[in-house]
């Protein structure tokens, strides 16, 4: 299956265990030099209207999408696991 980023940047997170919308994603996290894509990233919901910043992000493994529709993806993860506070979203080289 062949999809661009642009594609996957308008498309909506949804985890298939309890319904809940996690957001759109954001991100891609790939692997150099095979440019493998490991995980999406979804960015955390604002807190009070983006004045105290953002809750922490969700990184979803690759692995644990199941369903690319037209303009969602279905996740079969637990939330609370995949959520990483921002600052350790830096690249490791």
């Amino acid at each position: 299956m062949c999809v661009k980023f642009t594609d996957l940047h308008c498309k909506e997170v949804i985890c298939v265990n309890d319904g809940r919308r996690l957001g759109f994603i954001a991100d891609a996290r790939i692997e150099l030099p095979e440019g493998k894509v490991v995980a999406i990233i979804v960015p955390g919901r604002p807190r009070l209207f983006g004045l105290f910043g953002c809750r922490e992000d969700y990184v979803i493994p690759w692995s644990c999408i199941r369903r690319m529709g037209p303009d969602i993806v279905l996740v079969d993860i637990r939330p609370e696991e995949c959520r990483v506070p921002r600052a350790r979203l830096g690249f490791s080289l």
